[in-house]
């Protein structure tokens, strides 16, 4: 796709310069307290995603927990465990509990006590949705299209404020034939790019790799490089040199299909794609971009998010 960004990025600002006013920091790395004016932008944002929806999706929102056993079928946990997170209660009777609440009061560890249940964080707002559609039978010829999100998490701690460890992320998702989710991916790669014109983004589109786990993900991440099956949208809002990716067109085959015995009418296992939106990332980019205030942004750009 594209390799050199388009529109020049005179504009943009340093993230330091307006981090105090958009962002508070909670005393962990990568999970802040949010302004009203970073949360109106993000509101605003996920009307204007809105409008991109196509009439057929069905609608839904997950919460920020899912199925720890549908995670680790769907295989995240051998090719993401390092960014994992999980969800932990105190264990046993209320006399152990009790015994627990007295070690910290002691000055002592309270966590030892702490046992995982069946709930990890979602890393990513489409994986439950794979297991849903799998029990309803068949993929009608047609096929499915969704528009889902939620709160996600990933074990990042990290000082830059594009690399939340706490963040938002809205997806379309397309299940069907090859074809039709090559379609889905391809009609929205070209998509986004009216949509970051729309917002006055500085932008690029390229070939990406996920951040893969082990002695394998070399191997893995070349695979997905050579297949060309991940691209990202990327703005300069650091620098060209480490722009950040703020949406995702990812085709992940047979691959959830397949773990989850997706079938399409024609007895064909099904193929999964799906365009992501940073929503954090995206708000982030245009506070960059265009400053913190936000009458004097672009015209084009408040009427586009009716700012």
């Amino acid at each position: 796709m594209n390799v050199a960004f388009k529109k020049p990025a005179s504009s943009a600002r340093s993230l330091d310069s307006i981090a105090e006013a958009l962002l508070l920091p909670t005393g962990i790395d990568g999970v802040y307290a949010r302004t009203a004016a970073f949360e109106q932008v993000v509101n605003c944002l996920s009307n204007l995603i809105s409008r991109y929806r196509e009439p057929e999706m069905e609608v839904l929102r997950f919460p920020p927990v899912m199925s720890r056993r549908q995670l680790e079928k769907s295989g995240y946990l051998k090719n993401f465990p390092h960014f994992l997170g999980c969800v932990s209660c105190l264990a046993g009777n209320e006399a152990e509990i009790g015994a627990a609440v007295e070690r910290h009061e002691a000055g002592g560890d309270w966590a030892s006590q702490l046992s995982a249940v069946d709930l990890v964080l979602s890393p990513a707002a489409c994986y439950p949705i794979y297991p849903l559609v799998a029990s309803r039978g068949q993929v009608p010829a047609a096929g499915l299209v969704f528009d889902v999100a939620c709160d996600c998490f990933r074990r990042e701690p990290s000082k830059l404020l594009d690399r939340l460890q706490s963040f938002r992320m809205r997806e379309y998702v397309s299940i069907g034939t090859p074809k039709q989710v090559e379609e889905f991916r391809r009609r929205w790669m070209t998509r986004a790019q009216g949509f970051a014109e729309q917002l006055g983004l500085t932008y690029r589109i390229d070939q990406a790799s996920d951040p893969f786990f082990g002695r394998g993900r070399k191997l893995m991440a070349t695979s997905q490089l050579e297949q060309a099956l991940k691209f990202e949208l990327l703005v300069p809002v650091h620098s060209a040199e480490q722009p950040t990716a703020c949406m995702s067109f990812n085709n992940h085959r047979d691959h959830f299909g397949a773990t989850w015995s997706l079938c399409t009418e024609a007895g064909e296992v099904a193929h999964t794609a799906c365009v992501a939106f940073g929503i954090d990332r995206l708000a982030l980019a245009l506070f960059a971009t265009h400053g913190l205030d936000l009458p004097h942004w672009p015209v084009a750009v408040r009427k586009a998010l009716t700012v």
